[in-house]
């Protein structure tokens, strides 16, 4: 069976972090650790892969669908992506998409499996998210804090008007209906909030998003305010580098209702350049 191939998508790549406190997003520190510059930020990268899921399935993948995006290779400031998708299996009320970022030094530099299922999404339960205060002063980010942490302090933003603007210029989308005031909030936006679980409770040297897998729990709108509740979910190294994965739920308005839940995997430590 051949298959169905969506309009692709192609984006010159911006390096939207390059005034972070994360100096993987530095030219000269990239360079120190092995890299030829500064990386694009997963966060931006996945808005890139989102297009063409928004453009072809709208509303709907933002209300109930699935993504698992993995970043193979770092994709740099001025890189020129070429983001193609596939349909692998549809029937009138669900699909299975594949997405793939490519640069012309890695052809699959980004990968992206989604899914649009054909009924409601499975609920969390809220009462395992709890909020909780930042800390203050952060703590370093040690396995042995990650892994004895009881819960994650809570950040909360408002995504307004002005917000919804900055965000859709910074990773240059352009489809409506991310737009006005009954806009949806962009799903990558929800991955953004994920790194501020991290970062906002523990104090990091230069890090990596690894890869994340999120279920969309109804979607939100311009002028919520989102609070990420989580905790850590597993601590682990692999080839030298240290992991730690978050559970998080992502929860929108005055009565809190989850909108997104995120299993967000970042390398904390790297190896000592």
């Amino acid at each position: 069976m051949s298959l169905e191939t969506l309009p692709g998508y192609h984006v010159t790549a911006r390096n939207t972090s390059s005034n972070s406190e994360n100096k993987i997003h530095d030219d000269a520190t990239a360079r120190r650790y092995g890299f030829r510059g500064a990386l694009v930020p997963g966060v931006t990268v996945y808005a890139y892969l989102t297009e063409p899921l928004v453009a072809a399935f709208g509303a709907a993948w933002l209300e109930r669908g699935t993504a698992s995006v993995r970043f193979h290779k770092p994709i740099m400031d001025g890189d020129e992506v070429q983001v193609t998708a596939a349909v692998t299996a549809r029937d009138p009320k669900a699909a299975a998409v594949t997405v793939t970022g490519a640069t012309a030094a890695t052809p699959e530099a980004a990968t992206l499996a989604a899914t649009l299922p054909a009924g409601s999404p499975t609920p969390v339960n809220l009462a395992m998210y709890r909020m909780a205060p930042l800390p203050e002063p952060r703590p370093e980010a040690t396995r042995a804090h990650l892994a004895a942490l009881d819960g994650l302090g809570t950040p909360v933003n408002t995504y307004d008007e002005a917000c919804a603007a900055e965000w859709l210029d910074r990773v240059d989308d352009s489809l409506p209906l991310y737009r006005g005031r009954d806009g949806w909030i962009h799903p990558a936006f929800f991955l953004d909030q994920a790194n501020k679980a991290l970062r906002q409770n523990v104090r990091l040297g230069p890090w990596i998003h690894a890869s994340s897998v999120v279920r969309h729990l109804g979607g939100a709108r311009v002028g919520e305010t989102l609070a990420t509740r989580g905790r850590v979910r597993s601590v682990f190294e692999k080839n030298l580098r240290e992991f730690v994965e978050l559970d998080l739920v992502i929860v929108a308005g005055d009565r809190p209702r989850p909108v997104a839940h995120v299993v967000h995997t970042a390398i904390y430590r790297l190896p000592a350049p």
